[in-house]
């Protein structure tokens, strides 16, 4: 009885600090890292740092890597173990969803946007900048604002002959006839589910230039993505979904172009991509479109190194190859497709670089 009563007395004590913690509020480090997952989105090693999140912290690539994006602002100390306040978790999420401009999203503008997506009335009606929540309603902010960006409806154009052959804005060369699309926020490869409101038809595109620049309108298809689920020429009304980026996404959710079986005639624009940062420029470079079974060369002036190939299937290959001044990197492409090198120097920055691979003759 004693010993039953012991028990009764125990879980009396620890029960109240159990509902306290569960009402806490969320660290600053841990909200951010749960608002930067739901976007499946790689963070690069960059230079850019906290003065009080060591390399050895909890979140200090995504955290190094948001600040240099513009998604944390640009200050010395990030406190993080400080509590995050709703003001700043909805800033956090309109910059890691790309809902504008990145230099629009400032914390002056922030009425603005609530009045387009109102995320905070599941918490309460009025909005308190520097109030602090829960990891609980984080969860529920990031699900409103999530569920809000994938009902919206944006007005869609298709781009096609008029800029085949030409350069994106990522340094890729435009296929009319592959899944991609253009939009003016999300980052490169990322991976969008693009569903037509007239006839719930969808195609999964992979962002891979700028645009459109068109008022009014969200999104460019190109020519192949964007007859797949239209009935007529012009504009469409659609909703997005982001899946990811390219190289995180599940090979399922890639966008699968059409490859020939047989080699085609076909002339190559190469636009060579070289610079990596930190002073370092490959050479000859990543060229924008690449024959089937010949090797890629690089080498540079300077240290790099070869961390990553994607694959047009979505696999990839992660490796820590360096090639020293007076080496050579060499690499022969096995199936046609785009592939994506990511490349570092020795000051730590890394650049992704993409190369489309053609069955040519």
């Amino acid at each position: 009885m004693r010993k039953q009563l012991s028990i009764v007395m125990i879980s009396l004590f620890f029960v109240p600090q159990i509902l306290f913690a569960a009402d806490a509020s969320v660290h600053r480090v841990d909200g951010f890292l749960q608002i930067w997952s739901g976007m499946k989105r790689p963070a690069l090693a960059t230079k850019t740092t906290f003065t009080d999140v060591p390399k050895d912290a909890k979140g200090f690539t995504e955290l190094s890597y948001a600040k240099k994006r513009g998604i944390l602002d640009n200050v010395d100390t990030f406190s993080p173990a400080g509590p995050l306040t709703l003001g700043e978790a909805v800033l956090w999420l309109l910059r890691t969803r790309n809902a504008d401009d990145i230099d629009l999203l400032t914390v002056e503008n922030i009425s603005k946007y609530l009045e387009k997506y109102p995320m905070t009335n599941v918490l309460s009606k009025s909005f308190d900048f520097g109030r602090t929540i829960t990891s609980a309603e984080l969860t529920t902010l990031i699900n409103t604002f999530d569920d809000e960006l994938r009902d919206e409806v944006h007005e869609v154009s298709n781009y096609g002959e008029k800029f085949q052959g030409k350069g994106t804005a990522f340094g890729e060369i435009f296929d009319m006839n592959a899944m991609t699309a253009a939009h003016r926020t999300f980052p490169q490869n990322t991976i969008v589910k693009v569903t037509n409101v007239a006839n719930g038809k969808s195609v999964t595109v992979r962002i891979n230039d700028r645009g459109p620049f068109v008022e009014g309108r969200d999104m460019d298809l190109s020519k192949a993505a964007f007859y797949s689920i239209a009935d007529k020429s012009g504009v469409m009304n659609a909703r997005f979904e982001r899946l990811g980026d390219a190289s995180i996404v599940a090979p399922e959710l890639l966008p699968q172009s059409p490859q020939s079986a047989e080699p085609v005639a076909c002339t190559l624009q190469n636009v060579f991509q070289q610079r990596v940062g930190g002073g370092v420029a490959l050479l000859p470079g990543i060229p924008g479109e690449f024959k089937l079974g010949t090797d890629v060369t690089l080498k540079a002036k300077k240290a790099f190194v070869v961390r990553k190939i994607a694959y047009p299937d979505g696999t990839y290959q992660r490796m820590s190859d360096w090639v020293n001044p007076g080496e050579e990197y060499s690499f022969r492409p096995a199936i046609p497709g785009s592939y994506r090198f990511e490349i570092g120097g020795k000051a730590g920055r890394t650049k992704i670089l993409s190369m489309q691979v053609k069955n040519c003759i």
